[in-house]
């Protein structure tokens, strides 16, 4: 699929529109305006692509909106080559976008049609993320410790796996909470192991399911 220079001047509209909204990091802006959100879509909402609005991309599961992504993105503070574990892989859209940041991804996602999906279309960009298709719940221990974590589903609780796989001086950014809404949390990882946390207001995410995997 291409990338014209309509798709082009969409993103720079939302790149706009997100600055105004508060996004201030210039690497997170500049990440938007270089991912063409459109590719991670289905056919059907392609004409959306670049407003600042969360879309289907099956498996009951959302593509989400670009502010959220963006707003998650900066309070990760991440930098380049930064080894980012992110929980939830979906449409693979926030993948790119800490690709194209310079992060070195790790992304678990549970549902198999969506992990394949996501595979092709970030190969077929150039990236070369290490994916998988299991439960985020239980991270990926063999490639800890990691820079920073990345939840983009709602927890219903902060797992103590991933707090382990966390480096010290490390960040951790999750949406907590069951039903509508949740509280975007940051949490950064202390000398003594504890942790630091910080509340950045609601947001509203599909939920993330435990000892879940659909597809074989």
């Amino acid at each position: 699929m291409l990338d014209n220079y309509r798709h082009k001047g969409l993103r720079k509209k939302l790149v706009e529109e997100l600055s105004k909204k508060g996004i201030e990091n210039i690497d997170v802006l500049n990440a938007i305006d270089q991912i063409p959100r459109h590719l991670f879509m289905d056919n059907a909402f392609i004409n959306f692509a670049y407003k600042d609005k969360a879309f289907p991309i099956g498996a009951n599961q959302t593509i989400s909106q670009p502010f959220t992504v963006a707003f998650q993105t900066q309070l990760l503070g991440v930098e380049r080559g930064d080894k980012v574990l992110e929980i939830g892989t979906g449409s693979g859209y926030q993948s790119a976008v800490l690709l194209a940041m310079g992060a070195k991804v790790f992304s678990i996602e549970r549902h198999r049609s969506l992990h394949l999906k996501s595979k092709n279309i970030l190969e077929s960009m150039g990236y070369q993320p290490k994916l998988f298709f299991g439960d985020g719940y239980k991270g990926l221990p063999t490639f800890a410790p990691f820079d920073k974590i990345i939840i983009t589903a709602a927890a219903p609780y902060i797992p103590d796996p991933l707090k382990e796989q966390l480096k010290i001086g490390g960040v951790f950014v999750i949406p907590l909470g069951e039903g509508d809404k949740q509280e975007m949390l940051r949490l950064s990882k202390q000398e003594d192991g504890s942790f630091k946390q910080e509340n950045f207001g609601d947001f509203s995410f599909v939920p993330m399911l435990e000892n879940k995997s659909f597809g074989s």
